[in-house]
């Protein structure tokens, strides 16, 4: 297996694993404080908008490629193992189909950088 096909199947199992995590942040057996991370990963990585923005230069695809993965692993860690199997068996199946798009986290992303800039720029003319 070549290098490219070896990077196409390890973007395939993330995807696979967003999914999971997105249905286990609507698990009840899921723990609150694991749903709140899944949450935030989830939101993010199904966010149209990244933190850093991806024109920027090598910096621009960090956050993906450090963030998310990171961020995967920890809720990993803090969802109940039976209740993981049972979201990766319904992520498994709906890897075939589009992944579903947050708005609301994307607006929430802008806010946030919004909030930034303007801070950053009072903080500038002061």
């Amino acid at each position: 297996m070549n290098f490219f096909e070896k990077i196409k199947q390890q973007a395939k199992h993330i995807k696979t694993e967003i999914f999971a995590l997105y249905f286990a942040a609507r698990h009840p057996l899921t723990p609150w404080y694991a749903k709140l991370v899944v949450a935030a990963i989830a939101a993010y990585a199904l966010s149209p908008i990244d933190l850093i923005p991806d024109f920027i230069p090598i910096i621009g695809y960090l956050d993906d490629l450090v963030l998310i993965p990171l961020g995967i692993v920890l809720a990993i860690r803090l969802i109940p193992q039976e209740v993981l199997t049972d979201c990766r068996l319904c992520a498994s199946s709906l890897t075939a189909q589009k992944m579903p798009v947050s708005w609301i986290a994307g607006a929430v992303i802008i806010f946030i950088w919004t909030g930034l800039t303007i801070y950053f720029l009072l903080w500038l003319l002061d």
